[in-house]
């Protein structure tokens, strides 16, 4: 019987199919050259008017008394949520407009440790004067791209480099400065800040060794197309709504439980939608997370690539989420799966490339994102207190003077 109904499809209906793919292909052919052209259009619009814009890396000096907690920190994040930028039809489409992404930078340069922020020129001021609301004792300088005073080569450096992703779904929230208690201000010998391994590791390499992290951040937005639907669009807070609706096992339309048969919630449960909730509360950011270690070929420690894999451990938490390396060099275990290092070296290239370029949500090296709140991304970026004691976290004289006058507020 099965012999007779696959000799009939190959007999009879499958040359059917083949002239009515034929009678089509005029439609299809031309609809797919539309697709296309289009996205070639969006692409060489959107280069055009990326290779246009001037950017700026500040460097921010804190002063040897800062008592802040992440707070301070979070309400300088908030203003960089710039949800505009792309603006109507014609801009987005015509001229390429996108929003701004900015890139907040954990650096150190031969054991010497910086914060850095990379942005559009013209946000400088805003960044600036909201820097200094908070932190009226910093010091923040524009400065030359530290990544311009080293060109990568396989015969003089050894590079090894990865990208990181959250391990759940990104309504999740990782562990942040609530958590650790910072949002109390505690005093300076009894606070727990989650940030303070991350500076000791990259204060601890020695001469001709580098690690660079940045982390590339635009405001979310509703562009992601909802599950189970073709066209309709949702962000952050509506995947959140989404996953708590299947927590509660109740219907998402009248919110009201499918079936009795389903038990109470656990303490558990019940603390995770409670987590998700407070998130989601907050702005959102589309990130990308991406680290370097590079060092002159005869410096080079394996070791620090465990640090570096490891420098977010602390934010993880085993019933919300948590932040792990993926892609990159993560991807070769084993000898055999690249010959003479061929594919190691080309990714080596593109880590270093796509690092100066800042780029993660646009090509050359678009990458998936994921996103984080205001409250998680100033867990991770923040200014620590006095509990930072790296000897090579270079700090200035507190007595500085005032902000200038003349910033927009």
């Amino acid at each position: 019987m099965l012999y007779l109904v696959i000799v009939e499809f190959f007999t009879d209906l499958l040359p059917r199919v083949i002239n009515v793919i034929v009678l089509l292909s005029p439609t299809w052919g031309v609809l797919f050259l539309v697709i296309i052209f289009w996205n070639m259009w969006l692409a060489y619009v959107r280069a055009d008017f990326l290779s246009k814009q001037e950017y700026i890396l500040l460097e921010i000096e804190l002063p040897k008394e800062q008592f802040k907690s992440p707070l301070a920190m979070e309400l300088v994040l908030n203003t960089l949520n710039q949800t505009g930028g792309d603006g109507n039809f014609i801009d987005k489409y015509m001229k390429g407009k996108v929003r701004p992404w900015f890139s907040l930078e954990l650096v150190s340069i031969e054991g010497n440790f910086h914060f850095f922020i990379w942005t559009r020129k013209n946000f400088v001021d805003l960044i600036e004067s909201q820097i200094y609301s908070q932190y009226p004792q910093s010091k923040v300088q524009e400065v030359e791209d530290y990544t311009n005073f080293l060109r990568y080569s396989k015969e003089s450096f050894s590079l090894w480099g990865c990208e990181f992703k959250l391990t759940k779904a990104d309504p999740y929230p990782i562990k942040t400065y609530i958590d650790y208690g910072l949002d109390k201000d505690p005093k300076e010998e009894q606070k727990i800040d989650p940030i303070t391994p991350t500076i000791e590791f990259l204060g601890s390499v020695g001469q001709k060794e580098y690690i660079w992290i940045q982390i590339l951040i635009r405001a979310n937005k509703k562009e992601k197309t909802k599950k189970g639907s073709w066209f309709k669009k949702t962000d952050w807070r509506g995947e959140a709504e989404d996953l708590i609706n299947d927590l509660m096992k109740r219907d998402p339309k009248t919110k009201a439980s499918v079936s009795e048969k389903h038990p109470n919630l656990t303490k558990e449960e019940n603390d995770v939608i409670s987590a998700i909730q407070n998130a989601i509360a907050k702005p959102g950011f589309d990130c990308g997370i991406r680290g370097i270690y590079l060092a002159e070929s005869d410096k080079f420690k394996p070791i620090n690539i465990t640090g570096l894999t490891g420098t977010f451990k602390q934010y993880s938490s085993a019933n919300l989420n948590g932040i792990v390396p993926t892609g990159g060099l993560t991807i070769f275990n084993y000898p055999w799966q690249d010959f003479k290092e061929i594919r190691q070296n080309k990714v080596r290239k593109e880590l270093f490339d796509s690092y100066r370029r800042r780029s993660y949500f646009h090509p050359p090296y678009k990458k998936k994102a994921f996103v984080l709140s205001s409250e998680e991304l100033a867990t991770i970026f923040h200014f620590p207190g006095q509990v930072v004691q790296t000897p090579t976290f270079k700090r200035i004289e507190s007595n500085r003077s005032e902000p200038p006058m003349n910033l927009p507020i």
